[in-house]
């Protein structure tokens, strides 16, 4: 069975029609249907539903689609597998909502610059579940928070940055105290269920404030926004750029000393992939040097 026609089966299902697949993979329409009948014939059933110029997976398409995906990512392997002389393949990697802004595009650009001949698979998602796929062998690399846990030692860990607690609140209270403004004014949470609300809760407790809780969520940008739109302050790591636009904020220091967010690099030793593991954490470390 020819990986190709797989990966065009693919590409068909994610972009919804031929023409698509077509343009991306740089070949005619009539190729793309040819290949497609050519597969389903291979396999015995058909994969894909036509109606128009749209099409639609079927049911024995949708049951094979995720092997398909799998056989795709294993051809890749046996490339990486095979490559002695420079860094190629398919680089798969997990970024939390913050780090995908904030810190992961500035690696990628240093990376793709090196070597220009390897892809990028990024899977979004919370640390603690890119922890899992990282362990599982399901990613070969995660930017994610410091585990409050003991790594399996088949991973490594490469701390990025540190981001200690500030007040965030309207510029309008600037000056003011900060344990006086988590006080009294309504607070909007950073979600505690969360690695790193549960920060932000554990001084809220040391310092012995019980603070007027309005909202409570785990997306710091919606957090600024609602901050700068007059419905709370919250207590929030400090989190890389960039932020929305426009908004009017100040980020107030804390008077006691709290424990930081820690932002890092997770990565499975075991990847087959782990010259392009290598070299991804050596242009993360570069460039966290660099700021």
């Amino acid at each position: 069975m020819d990986t190709q026609f797989l990966r065009t089966f693919v590409s068909v299902v994610d972009n919804g029609s031929m023409a698509a697949a077509a343009r991306l993979l740089n070949i005619t329409p009539a190729a793309v249907a040819q290949q497609i009948r050519t597969l389903e014939r291979q396999i015995g059933q058909a994969l894909i539903a036509r109606a128009g110029r749209t099409v639609s997976v079927t049911e024995a398409g949708a049951r094979i689609l995720e092997r398909a995906r799998e056989l795709l990512r294993d051809a890749e392997d046996l490339k990486a597998v095979a490559n002695d002389e420079g860094v190629a393949g398919e680089l798969r990697l997990g970024a939390g909502t913050t780090a995908l802004t904030g810190v992961l595009p500035d690696i990628l650009t240093r990376i793709v610059a090196r070597f220009p001949q390897i892809s990028v698979f990024i899977k979004p998602g919370y640390s603690a579940d890119l922890y899992r796929a990282v362990e599982k062998g399901e990613l070969d690399a995660a930017v994610v928070l410091e585990a409050p846990f003991t790594l399996h030692k088949s991973c490594g860990w490469l701390q990025l940055r540190e981001e200690p607690l500030v007040v965030l609140a309207p510029q309008s209270m600037a000056g003011r105290d900060p344990h006086e403004l988590l006080a009294t004014q309504p607070l909007v949470r950073y979600d505690r269920n969360q690695w790193g609300g549960r920060k932000a809760d554990e001084y809220l407790r040391m310092v012995g404030i019980t603070p007027r809780e309005r909202f409570e969520l785990n997306a710091l940008n919606a957090i600024a926004v609602m901050v700068d739109r007059g419905l709370g302050v919250s207590l929030v790591p400090d989190w890389a750029r960039p932020w929305p636009e426009g908004l009017k904020l100040v980020r107030i220091p804390l008077p006691h000393a709290s424990e930081p967010r820690r932002i890092g690099i997770v990565w499975s030793r075991a990847s087959v992939r782990i010259r392009l593991v290598n070299a991804f954490v050596e242009e993360a470390a570069s460039t966290s040097n660099k700021k």
